[in-house]
């Protein structure tokens, strides 16, 4: 329930109160590890990680123009498959920030980075996890909306921003069957 909270707090009241962003700009998300975040080993659970990640993408289309843009077409994102991978913990108290940024798309998904960050001992951001989301688009009627349709709507990436090779080998290897095909549960 906190998390619905603090998505709230965010997409309502803090986001537009920040400048707004180009659409493939950086955008900065604070936050503050909370009691609720700890796991029994006293830092943030692996699990909470995805849903701030989340709270800070909605951060990220409020201010790039994105929410909106879904609002005014009926669409909505949906995630398709994430990853991360930790290389600090967070600990009670502690602030951060996650930089969220669209890196691309593939035929059927967008692709965003998400970077949990503190100041280094330099006072330059450190990374302390990095993660990876392919999202699709739905429409609420029914049905993808297809990247050609997204493009044309949001804008296309810059030319020298191409989605990384392992990214989109990434988005493929961990697909599964569409929705309408067959899925057994079989193990080998």
């Amino acid at each position: 329930m906190h998390m619905l909270f603090r998505t709230l707090l965010h997409v309502l009241l803090l986001a537009r109160r920040k400048p707004s962003l180009g659409l493939y700009e950086v955008a900065r998300t604070r936050f503050i590890t909370l009691p609720t975040d700890l796991d029994l080993n006293r830092h943030m659970n692996n699990g909470v990680y995805f849903s701030i990640m989340d709270v800070a993408r909605f951060d990220m289309l409020v201010r790039n123009g994105v929410f909106g843009l879904m609002r005014a077409n009926d669409w909505y994102p949906v995630v398709a498959s994430e990853t991360i991978t930790f290389r600090k913990s967070l600990s009670l108290w502690q602030r951060f920030a996650i930089e969220s940024r669209i890196v691309g798309y593939d035929e059927k998904a967008a692709f965003v980075e998400q970077r949990f960050v503190r100041p280094g001992a330099d006072g330059t951001p450190e990374v302390y996890a990095q993660g990876f989301i392919r999202a699709r688009f739905l429409r609420k009627g029914g049905g993808t909306v297809p990247v050609t349709e997204l493009i044309e709507v949001f804008g296309a990436p810059p030319a020298d921003d191409e989605l990384p090779e392992w990214i989109e080998r990434w988005g493929a290897d961990v697909a599964l069957p569409a929705t309408r095909a067959a899925a057994p549960s079989l193990w080998h």
